[in-house]
């Protein structure tokens, strides 16, 4: 890729839910986000000032996956043309293969990833590529060197020690504050499942889990990253649990700040 690495950014959607455990639904999430930001309601100018349509981010629409594993070749094909790739959807599944492309682009990757679950499960149901699964085989994979949580308010025993044997970083939500997060040395990966929000501001989500971080509380950690931000993905959007399209109107922001920041800090 030489200079030319990184410079432009591809939006895309990744229709597939075949990995939720609990509901389906996250497949018909991208278009509808898309169509929150670009709808006539709001504009397409971030909080840092940068209005997203640029040159250089291009939308490249939705992909309809039938095998998991497809998304490292689509995400390996938009790296090798010299894009970082910021996806929407589907379920938390498709983290792992986008990482897996990654790791053959970028050498110490550092994710942050906001969610109410840590999603670290070895297996569940007899599934290793489970939506609960993503960063067991991220890290287990050595696919980044660093993985920061945020948001988690449900973790049992086997995701603890999941989360001590490949030494994750967990702020969980109980007496959460902003000091708390840990600063970030290298190139960072964002994830953000929508249910690490709490369910007043994002009930368009699968699992409902209580007691979550505020939309200002997302916007305001994308907004302080100081270090280069590689790529992202904002997943679990269900539309069939939304309200008055709440959620899809949440996750267009958290797209638009993240592609923002993918520009500021890139």
């Amino acid at each position: 890729m030489g200079n030319n690495r990184g410079k432009k950014i591809a939006l895309t959607g990744l229709k597939f839910d075949k990995k939720s455990s609990f509901m389906d639904g996250c497949a018909k999430g991208p278009p509808l986000v898309r169509e929150s930001l670009y709808s006539y309601g709001t504009n397409t100018t971030a909080e840092n000032g940068i209005d997203i349509k640029l040159e250089n981010i291009i939308d490249s629409g939705d992909f309809e996956i039938s095998d998991l594993m497809e998304i490292s070749k689509i995400i390996d094909d938009f790296l090798l043309s010299g894009s970082r790739v910021l996806s929407i959807g589907g379920d938390h599944s498709v983290t792992y293969p986008i990482l897996k492309a990654y790791s053959d682009h970028y050498s110490g990757i550092e994710i942050l990833h906001i969610d109410a679950h840590p999603d670290l499960y070895d297996e569940l149901d007899g599934d290793r590529l489970s939506h609960a699964c993503p960063f067991a085989r991220i890290m287990e994979e050595k696919l980044a060197v660093r993985l920061v949580q945020l948001g988690v308010r449900t973790i049992n025993s086997h995701q603890k020690d999941q989360a001590d044997k490949f030494g994750v970083e967990i702020v969980p939500m109980k007496r959460f504050s902003p000091e708390r997060i840990p600063k970030f040395n290298n190139p960072v990966y964002i994830s953000i499942d929508l249910d690490g929000i709490d369910p007043a501001f994002a009930p368009g989500v699968s699992h409902h889990e209580p007691g979550g971080l505020s939309s200002r509380q997302v916007i305001d950690i994308i907004g302080d990253l100081k270090v280069p931000v590689i790529g992202g993905d904002v997943v679990e959007y269900n539309p069939e649990r939304d309200v008055s399209g709440i959620t899809s109107a949440l996750a267009a922001k958290l797209v638009k700040e993240l592609l923002s920041k993918m520009v500021e800090n890139g």
